[in-house]
């Protein structure tokens, strides 16, 4: 079986980190399984964990004033979900809800960010990677409003 610290260095947000780093960042995970239907977070709890999703599929949500939640995106398999553990007031902007089995690794947000703040070097290479992750979530957003919105009138 496969361990965490062995499957880090094979997945692309963790890819060329040297190994000291992903050491470090491996000692901060623990496997989950999510059901479907099974949500991750709710918007506006306190955002304290990231996921890398080894197998399955999670969508995120934004709730909507009155019937079903908005689907903005999402994520599968080798995709990251999360990243508002990094990013203070540490809230949930969005629901996370596993839509199938789902199997991540989830990583703890305050052990995360401890390591950054005793190596800023860390923080630095996590820093950018996370941002990757909400440049990406923002652009499917941004496309699925389009879709939604931007028929002509």
């Amino acid at each position: 079986m496969q361990t965490i610290a062995d499957y880090l260095p094979q997945h692309p947000f963790f890819t060329g980190l040297p190994e000291p780093v992903v050491a470090l960042v491996a000692g901060c995970a623990v496997n989950v399984h999510f059901r479907p239907g099974q949500h991750l977070f709710h918007e506006g709890e306190p955002a304290d964990t990231f996921y890398v999703i080894r197998h399955g599929r999670v969508s995120l949500e934004v709730r909507a004033p009155a019937g079903s939640p908005v689907v903005v995106d999402s994520a599968h398999a080798e995709d990251v979900v999360g990243w508002s553990w990094l990013v203070p007031p540490h809230r949930w902007l969005f629901d996370a809800r596993a839509t199938e089995e789902t199997s991540a690794i989830a990583f703890d947000g305050a052990c995360l960010r401890d390591k950054c703040d005793t190596d800023p070097a860390v923080g630095y290479v996590l820093l950018q990677r996370v941002v990757q992750v909400m440049s990406t979530r923002l652009q499917s957003a941004r496309i699925r409003l389009l879709d939604v919105y931007g028929a002509p009138v």
